[in-house]
């Protein structure tokens, strides 16, 4: 079966409470239960929380919480992988048979269902550990500029001063959604990017929402793609 794992902590820093703040009228994690719901790829959605008010808004939106996820699992420190193993773990542990595992971020209200089900589909076609969303630079990463304490800048790579922009290699990170995995990849490789294949987003559909301004900006983009979103 296919298991969605939605980690929400509830000790989180730069936005007090976020996967659980309301967001355009929803708290923000139901945007992610929704997203594998409507997808319909999932036997079990859970929500792995070491907090119980986020876990009691993760039920009420239709989640399961089997666990509470232990505090050496949620401090600031911890990384994806090995939260969602523990996951793993814990539901193979209550009988589940786990074939693909997706982990989709609380915070994604922009994610759209067609995307999930590209993912997974392209991991099927693949050989590869894992397959995620990725996105463009906004800018050539090859003439990025540093900023000392006097205000001056300089260059990262001061080869490339001199190259147009329009000849350099494009750059991506990670869009931050969600990743597809196999089970035994979380199990036992913990390396996502570099086991991985991506597939690209456009820009105006990723925001990584870690401060008030980002927030700002996520809630407009989505009020405008709000009314398409099923298409």
């Amino acid at each position: 079966m296919n298991l969605c794992v939605i980690p929400a902590r509830g000790g989180s820093k730069r936005i007090p409470r976020k996967n659980i703040r309301i967001f355009n009228g929803k708290p923000m994690i139901a945007y992610a239960i929704e997203l594998a719901r409507d997808s319909g790829l999932f036997e079990h959605i859970v929500v792995s929380t070491d907090d119980e008010e986020t876990a009691q808004v993760a039920r009420e939106f239709g989640a399961e919480t089997p666990f509470i996820r232990s505090v050496v699992l949620a401090n600031d420190y911890s990384p994806t992988a090995p939260v969602v193993a523990d996951a793993i773990v814990r539901c193979e542990a209550l009988g589940w048979s786990i074939d693909k595992v997706c982990c989709i971020y609380p915070c994604v209200p922009l994610a759209q269902v067609s995307d999930l089900q590209e993912a997974l589909r392209l991991l099927e076609s693949h050989e590869v550990d894992y397959l995620f969303p990725i996105v463009e630079f906004p800018a050539a990463i090859q003439r990025a500029l540093r900023l000392d304490n006097n205000g001056q800048v300089s260059a990262f790579f001061s080869s490339y001063e001199l190259v147009r922009t329009q000849d350099l290699e494009p750059a991506y990170h990670d869009a931050g959604q969600f990743y597809w995995g196999k089970r035994n990849s979380w199990i036992d490789n913990p390396l996502i990017h570099s086991s991985g294949a991506g597939f690209v987003l456009p820009r105006t559909r990723v925001v990584d929402i870690d401060t008030d301004a980002d927030w700002a900006l996520a809630e407009l983009i989505h009020q405008v793609i709000q009314p398409v979103k099923g298409d």
